[in-house]
């Protein structure tokens, strides 16, 4: 039986967009009144409470308070919207040679499962997204609570495939050590490069585009 394949999202399937990310915030921060690079150094310094706890406008409100703004509702809203388009737009980036790597495994009968450590704007712009209809399930930090590298997160999406950790084939960039988290779970781990060389000491096998993915399928 052809194995599940599970995919990380940012720098594995898209680019992760990170300095268009860091001026879309700088801009909200002007929407609602604090200094852009401190909305900015604000969102790094918050990553895992953003991508397990907060949606995109408890993100603005709360850090926008912290840092000693106090934004009306309508300005919140104006800030997380435009961050909600920026979600869409890098999701809206998928490369065709991608699409057509995920088409070749579910003609092949694997089942396609992804892992994102996202915030709460992925998840809310995944179902639109050329991606979507193309894995059986999607699991994001921001709604199971918990994030790569924790063993929940791996077991939870190899459970909702049916299937055993064990079973399972991970292929991601390297981020947050999910490569590492996945190997610990028992999945055999593919690194990608493709995007972005995010974790070089790693030792096991590595693709320089997802193109070469078909070839190893079948293992």
């Amino acid at each position: 039986m052809p194995r599940p394949v599970i995919f990380d999202l940012f720098h594995t399937l898209v680019d992760g967009a990170n300095s268009e990310r860091d001026r879309v915030v700088g801009e909200m921060g002007l929407m609602v009144g604090v200094p852009p690079e401190a909305l900015v150094a604000a969102y790094h310094a918050t990553w895992r409470d953003r991508m397990t706890r907060w949606d995109v406008a408890e993100t603005v409100r709360i850090l926008a308070g912290r840092l000693g703004g106090t934004p009306t509702e309508d300005q919140v809203a104006r800030a997380a919207a435009h961050r909600r388009k920026l979600a869409t737009r890098v999701l809206a980036r998928v490369a065709p040679e991608t699409l057509a790597v995920l088409d070749a495994l579910r003609a092949d009968g694997h089942p396609i499962g992804l892992i994102s450590n996202a915030t709460a704007e992925t998840a809310e712009a995944w179902p639109s997204s050329a991606l979507a209809r193309r894995f059986d399930v999607a699991v994001f930090s921001c709604e199971l609570g918990v994030a790569k590298p924790e063993p929940t997160i791996y077991r939870t999406t190899a459970e909702r495939l049916g299937a055993d950790p064990t079973d399972c084939v991970f292929v991601g960039d390297g981020a947050d050590g999910e490569l590492a988290g996945a190997a610990a779970v028992g999945m055999t781990v593919i690194r990608t490069t493709e995007h972005n060389d995010t974790d070089p000491t790693w030792d096991g096998h590595a693709l320089a585009t997802l193109g070469e993915l078909p070839a190893l399928r079948r293992g």
